[in-house]
């Protein structure tokens, strides 16, 4: 079935600075742990007492006065041994832990550059420093990616609403003396005698302009959505509608349209007109996708909060390459189609706070799922 594409306008002035965070900020306080130096002191100055303690009493065996000595010396020698290697773990341990606890919090707070000096050191430590420094790069360079992308998607976004703009003011431009023509057709048309060959000619006109109506139409409501008017009312009825006017068109092509209804679909919070607007388009898909007579079928049924619509064809379907394609913008399998009809459905749609779904197979049809919420149904951003 031939598609058609979203196209979103963004309303408001994107800009493509980037904030980064304040590098002076101070580092949040942290907690107040218990001093390295003394937790690594105190087993090892438990170790020298006990064997402080041992050689006294070894010891009991040599004259007062030798005693005395021998123990102060052995206590000088323990209390030596316990400063030596506290010292070598201030510079060994403390002092990495120390710069890497400052590199952190300067990479919390955004900078990018921060790196360890002890990276250079051949032991676990080095290790460390050097898988910091590394993580860091990472980050630096998964981030520059990440502003890089985010510059050339405001940049594209700037694009899109000036060309929205553009397309908005061009088809008021073009509506007004349109409008104008399609009076001078009508009016020449009452003057053709009943006979005339160029009444077909007029007939083409006419149809034409209609149909440059509709695509001006389409561009102004998708260049400049508007909000839907939410009422509580039937969503039957609302499809009952949009599948009269389909029939219509459905005539001519031995098409038929069938509609199954769930009784237990309550009234709802909905647009009317705009989902009349997306079902119409869908089933006027459908019926130009079937080249040769079948049947449309649109199925309404409920599941817990969430009222489903289905609409299903038997048509030629969309090729598998095409499908991630058909609600982008002016994108279309058609030769005459804008592309607009299915971009414009999906808008109205999210703006019910729904989605739109679609499945093919290429020979057999085409099945677009309309989910819109029966509760709480409100326009976005109420």
């Amino acid at each position: 079935m031939p598609g058609s594409a979203t196209i979103r306008v963004p309303e408001a002035d994107v800009s493509s600075a980037t904030v980064r965070p304040e590098l002076d900020q101070a580092p949040a306080p942290r907690k107040r742990h218990i001093n390295w130096a003394l937790k690594a002191a105190l087993p090892i100055a438990a170790v020298l007492l006990n064997g402080l303690l041992l050689f006294v009493l070894v010891s009991l065996s040599l004259a007062a006065g030798e005693r005395h000595e021998v123990i102060t010396v052995a206590s000088a020698g323990a209390f030596l041994v316990c400063a030596a290697v506290i010292m070598v773990l201030a510079v060994s341990v403390r002092r990495p832990m120390m710069e890497l606890q400052d590199k952190i919090a300067r990479v919390t707070l955004g900078d990018m550059d921060a790196s360890v000096s002890f990276a250079d050191r051949n032991d676990e430590i080095g290790d460390l420093g050097r898988d910091f420094n590394e993580m860091v790069a990472q980050l630096k360079a998964s981030r520059e990616e990440i502003q890089r992308l985010h510059q050339t998607q405001m940049s594209r976004a700037e694009h899109f609403a000036t060309l929205g703009e553009l397309a908005a003011g061009l088809a008021h431009e073009i509506r007004n003396p349109l409008a104008g023509i399609a009076g001078v057709i009508e009016i020449v048309s009452r003057d053709l005698p009943p006979g005339s060959p160029a009444r077909s000619v007029i007939k083409d006109a006419k149809e034409e302009a209609v149909q440059i109506n509709r695509i001006l139409t389409d561009l102004l409501e998708t260049a400049r959505p508007k909000p839907p008017q939410f009422q509580v009312s039937d969503i039957a009825g609302t499809a009952e509608h949009a599948v009269m006017f389909a029939r219509q068109q459905a005539i001519t092509k031995r098409i038929t349209i069938e509609l199954e209804k769930d009784e237990s679909i309550p009234a709802f919070g909905h647009d009317p007109n705009q989902i009349n607007q997306v079902l119409l388009n869908l089933l006027l898909n459908a019926i130009q996708a079937m080249d040769k007579p079948g049947t449309i079928y649109v199925t309404l049924r409920r599941d817990k909060d969430t009222a489903l619509i289905t609409v299903a064809d038997q048509g030629k379907g969309i090729a598998p390459e095409a499908l991630p394609n058909i609600f982008r913008p002016f994108f279309t399998t058609k030769g005459h189609g804008t592309g607009l009809g299915l971009s414009l459905a999906r808008r109205i749609v999210e703006s019910h706070r729904g989605t739109i779904t679609v499945r093919s197979e290429v020979g057999k049809g085409t099945q677009f799922v309309i989910c819109l919420p029966i509760a709480h149904s409100q326009p976005q951003g109420s």
